[in-house]
């Protein structure tokens, strides 16, 4: 009986361990056609830091879209459209990475490992940030 215990109390321990490390999942579901309104809509706006999966899905019908992680320096961060490209200027910021080229009806992924602060999702193809393709992510400690 004291051995099962100690089983018992050993897998505890185990499970316990592997759930506090385990990758947060952020759910991401891109919207919108050209020429009306698009979104970019998250299933969770805060989590904590670590590693995390963002599993992105394209609902358009039409339109491609793609999905880009930005760490931004505050969470009231200025971001500026180049005006003669409809776009951001990636260069500008931190990009941690993206999901490009979602073609209508697909989905993708990207894994990243997260600190505490202000994170920007987007869609930077032309036209689609100002139609409203951005969500800001919040992660603590």
């Amino acid at each position: 009986m004291q051995l099962f215990r100690k089983t018992i109390t050993a897998f505890a321990l185990i499970a316990l361990a592997s759930s506090a490390s385990a990758a947060t999942t952020v759910k991401v579901v891109e919207g919108g056609e050209g020429g009306g309104p698009m979104t970019l809509t998250l299933d969770q706006s805060t989590i904590k830091a670590g590693e995390t999966t963002f599993l992105v899905h394209n609902d358009a019908m039409t339109e491609e879209h793609e999905m880009v992680l930005v760490k931004l320096k505050s969470a009231d961060q200025k971001i500026d459209v180049v005006a003669a490209k409809h776009r951001i200027d990636e260069k500008q910021l931190k990009s941690l990475g993206e999901v490009s080229e979602l073609k209508p009806g697909a989905d993708g992924q990207l894994k990243a490992k997260l600190v505490p602060g202000a994170y920007l999702l987007l869609c930077n193809i032309k036209g689609h940030y100002e139609a409203g393709m951005h969500a800001m992510l919040t992660v603590t400690k």
